[in-house]
């Protein structure tokens, strides 16, 4: 038998809140002296209206702080929260050599976020930049029966043991990236996820190794969308 822990099965579900919201801003949540994972809370938030949630994983060598310009403002504007957890060490352990601690430990975010806000089922997705878009591509099509929706930027590999669900995903990369030439990530993902029936839309755009804002604009109105053909 095949641990699932180990091929990157989170033990997450849903469940009613039991603590006090926490209010808008950004806030540490407190589960680790080092590294803690960062919460965004958008302001007008209904008490018991269900909330979607992204998960926003930062590239290597990152941090929380680095990572969340990319979507923070989204987030507050249009009403999301957006959790950040960070590595132990400088990237994501599946990178380093498989799933681990940094799973463990976004169980226990993810749990934390969920003892305080409702979360809708419906839109709750992860994303990532680089090891970031990388670990989320792995990770999400691990877990497609609780994430919703993949956003994945500039992504050099899948690592995938266990295929659960269909989340929908937003691979999007650029040209002229010289870190991770999209010949040999971006477009074989892509033929990749088209042949395992995935709903991907696929953006390229004329660019380096960094996400393109209005690129990112795209990906948040791919995972809003009341319509998946919008």
């Amino acid at each position: 038998m095949i641990d699932a822990q180990l091929v990157g099965r989170l033990t997450f579900a849903h469940r009613l809140p039991t603590k006090p919201a926490l209010a808008p801003g950004r806030h540490s949540l407190g589960l680790f002296e080092e590294r803690d994972a960062m919460l965004v809370v958008p302001e007008g938030l209904a008490p018991r209206r269900a909330v979607p949630l992204v998960v926003i994983f930062h590239g290597g060598g990152g941090s929380a702080d680095k990572i969340l310009p990319m979507l923070e403002t989204h987030a507050r504007e249009r009403g999301f929260l957006l959790l950040a957890p960070q590595s132990i060490f400088p990237t994501w352990d599946l990178v380093i050599g498989g799933n681990g601690p940094d799973r463990e430990r976004l169980d226990l975010a993810l749990a934390e976020v969920a003892s305080r806000f409702l979360l809708d089922p419906t839109r709750f997705a992860f994303a990532g930049h680089s090891d970031g878009g990388s670990y989320t591509l792995s990770l999400g099509l691990t877990n497609g029966d609780v994430v919703t929706h993949l956003i994945v930027s500039s992504a050099g590999f899948m690592s995938v043991h266990m295929q659960v669900g269909a989340p929908r995903i937003f691979l999007s990369h650029g040209t002229r990236d010289e870190q991770i030439p999209i010949g040999r990530s971006a477009r074989v993902h892509r033929q990749q996820l088209a042949e395992a029936r995935y709903d991907v839309r696929y953006v390229e755009y004329d660019g380096p190794h960094a996400y393109q804002p209005a690129v990112v604009a795209q990906a948040v109105d791919f995972f809003l969308a009341e319509d998946p053909e919008a």
